[in-house]
């Protein structure tokens, strides 16, 4: 058996067409790192027949960059993962200010890999309201 049928497979993210017309698709690792990042990127309410779906971080725009800000992105974060993406176990999920924005979070997920135990590590930048 691969890694690729122990992992997954599906359709890329983001959304891309192949030189055939085709959606584009990933599988093993790539599919589950785009996939990560697919619910990150998921405001609640936005997927049709899905509501509940993603991680609905645009809820913490306008919210001050602070410590109490950065737990409550680090419960949802871990909350959104643990819902929708089975084929991982989150193991941290850090959120820092940047030192060159005072209005930018980093937050770093780092997970494992149910299948194969392999650890993997996922970021993104948040814009936030303040400090």
């Amino acid at each position: 058996m691969n890694a690729d049928h122990l992992l997954g497979r599906g359709i890329s993210w983001p959304l891309t067409i192949t030189p055939d017309g085709r959606l584009a698709r990933s599988s093993g690792e790539d599919n589950i790192r785009e996939n990560v990042r697919l619910i990150l990127a998921t405001n609640r309410g936005e997927r049709v027949g899905v509501p509940e779906f993603g991680a609905g971080l645009e809820q913490f725009l306008f919210e001050p960059n602070t410590i109490t800000t950065h737990q409550l992105i680090r419960g949802r974060v871990e909350q959104s993962l643990a819902r929708w993406e089975p084929r991982i176990r989150v193991s941290q999920v850090d959120v820092d200010v940047l030192p060159d924005d005072p209005f930018a979070a980093r937050v770093t997920i780092t997970y494992s890999l149910v299948a194969t135990g392999r650890q993997e590590r996922v970021g993104l930048t948040l814009t936030l309201g303040g400090s």
